[in-house]
């Protein structure tokens, strides 16, 4: 039996056609093609519950006049209510049908086969009161369940187990191994039992399983199943099972990435640790040592962060995902690492070289030094000649954009330490405005250079006012034309943090500039960086990050 390639989500009769098809699942075909609808089966389970429970008993079989003949198969069928919530679905269903007050023969008659249905189902919920059913199940798989009657699942496990590892490790002996369909076969009677915790050890098996054909002998829907299963936590896998998982089914690698910038986005963080510690519980930032899984990842990040037109909170993700990267990198077997190249094969290796230092791997007296080597070979590549298309420099960019961190770095250094201003103006002014079309990218050095100098000559300053920073306020609020408000706003949020009378008035001045602009969001992740920096290295002094604390507490509420 095909598998058919769509299914109308609540198309009732096609799936009284597939229950009366399938009767109690007693061929080969038919359990395949079962486990096989599964997935799609439980959501139109779900549908008929949501469209019948308020409507009354009555109503629902105006509306479904064959429901109890569907209902009734699907009961009776053992790979249906074997599959995760499916047969607490079908009691909800048969509930709905039950008439509390019968007025006729025939309802009285409806109720007491509801009853038997139910009484059905809640014995059906032991393995042990359920030999015949399973027994199907397991001859499938050329086992009879009076083999294993007491511990019949752990011990089908274990064997299974043991017979692919023996295969796997013998692959070479023709007359013992085990063919790819039948291989296929046991993932695919695999899918409704997925949630089991004793199947564990063989979804692990199947996962890292590979025969000798070039061709995916897995099943895609149990691919799906477990990756779907492994997202919502219904299973726990060991890290080398869900890697072999994505590396051999990128789709649902895309899957589990797309789920974990839907998490980041629709939870309330408060910082950069849970940020941290909500990727790392995905294993995505582990699983990105092996290459093609980092490629991808990167291409979906690069992908959300131009479809939110350089949102600064997607750009913080991509960062902190970069830099868990790295660590899981560096922690890696010397024997199994992979170069660098192999993560940015079409970058300029000794830029990258120096965007994957990370700053605490260097002296701090070093870093304006570093800074300084990133921009000269950054400018370099940009004004070669070769380098004409956009999308060459927006590939060029999204590489420095991923190590942000420097770049923070780069603006504290600015107003915190002796270097040389012009190259790291022009390398901040790069990761602002990375285009030159009509000297934009020079226009905003030009007016960064200006903030700059007024910020420093009042750097030393003992008391400050609002007023005294109007003239960078004043390019950020836009009482005056500026090329980069984002720039200007980054200078000025450090000169706050970390100039001697700055903390005086931070709290005024951050108010006064994201009330009046769109910048919430942007200071918010700016701070939330610096202070995940600071936790991680010691850097910041007790007051600095006091002021975090307080400004972080009241952005909060606006972002």
């Amino acid at each position: 039996m095909a598998q058919d390639a769509t299914v109308p989500k609540l198309n009732f009769g096609y799936w009284l056609d597939k229950a009366v098809e399938w009767g109690q699942a007693t061929t080969l075909e038919s359990q395949k093609d079962v486990c096989l609808h599964l997935p799609q089966l439980q959501e139109f389970l779900h549908q008929l519950y949501e469209t019948i429970k308020h409507s009354g008993s009555t109503v629902a079989i105006q509306q479904f006049p064959l429901i109890g003949q569907l209902l009734g198969r699907l009961c009776w069928n053992p790979f249906v209510i074997g599959y995760d919530e499916s047969q607490k679905t079908l009691m909800w269903c048969l509930c709905c049908l039950y008439s509390s007050e019968p007025q006729n023969a025939v309802e009285l008659k409806a109720n007491s086969w509801i009853r038997s249905l139910l009484c059905h189902l809640l014995s059906s919920s032991k393995w042990e009161s359920n030999e015949a059913e399973i027994s199907t199940f397991v001859s499938a798989l050329g086992y009879t369940s009076a083999d294993y009657y007491c511990h019949l699942v752990k011990n089908m496990v274990v064997s299974l187990v043991t017979e692919l590892r023996e295969n796997q490790f013998n692959g070479l002996n023709i007359q013992g191994s085990i063919s790819a369909s039948r291989v296929n076969a046991v993932s695919i009677f695999c899918v409704p039992l997925i949630t089991l915790p004793d199947l564990t050890p063989l979804l692990e098996t199947l996962l890292l399983y590979h025969g000798g054909s070039s061709k995916e002998i897995l099943c895609s829907e149990f691919l799906e199943a477990v990756n779907e299963a492994f997202l919502k936590k219904k299973i726990s896998l060991p890290e080398s099972a869900v890697f072999s998982l994505w590396l051999r089914h990128l789709p649902r690698l895309e899957k589990a990435t797309l789920h974990l910038l839907d998490q980041l986005f629709s939870i309330q963080l408060h910082s950069l640790e849970e940020v941290a510690c909500v990727m790392k519980d995905s294993l995505l930032p582990q699983a990105a040592s092996h290459p093609p899984i980092f490629r991808i990842v990167n291409e979906i990040f690069k992908n959300a962060l131009m479809e939110t037109d350089g949102s600064s909170g997607v750009m913080t993700i991509i960062q902190v995902f970069t830099q868990l990267f790295l660590q899981a990198h560096q922690n890696e077997n010397k024997q199994h690492k992979f170069p660098l190249k192999a993560y940015f094969p079409y970058h300029h290796q000794p830029l990258v070289r120096g965007l994957v230092r990370r700053p605490f791997e260097l002296p701090t007296t070093y870093w304006s030094q570093h800074l300084k080597h990133i921009s000269d070979m950054l400018k370099a590549l940009v004004e070669d000649t070769n380098v004409s298309s956009l999308t060459d420099l927006f590939e060029i960019w999204f590489l420095v954009a991923c190590f942000g961190e420097w770049m923070d770095i780069a603006a504290e250094q600015l107003l915190k330490a002796a270097v040389e201003p012009d190259a790291v103006l022009w390398l901040l002014a790069f990761y602002y405005c990375p285009k030159n079309e009509n000297q934009q990218r020079t226009q905003t050095v030009v007016e960064a250079q200006a903030v700059y100098n007024h910020l420093m000559m009042l750097f030393s300053c003992t008391d400050l006012s609002l007023k005294d920073l109007e003239p960078a306020t004043h390019r950020i609020t836009g009482i005056e034309q500026c090329w980069n408000q984002h720039l200007t706003t980054h200078l000025l949020t450090n000169f706050l943090l970390f100039s001697p009378s700055g903390h005086k008035i931070a709290q005024e001045c951050i108010y006064h500039i994201t009330k009046t602009t769109d910048t919430s969001e942007e200071v918010y992740n700016l701070l939330i960086r610096t202070a995940y920096r600071f936790n991680h290295s010691g850097e910041g002094d007790q007051r600095t990050v006091k002021l975090l604390n307080e400004l972080l507490q009241k952005l909060t509420l606006k972002v």
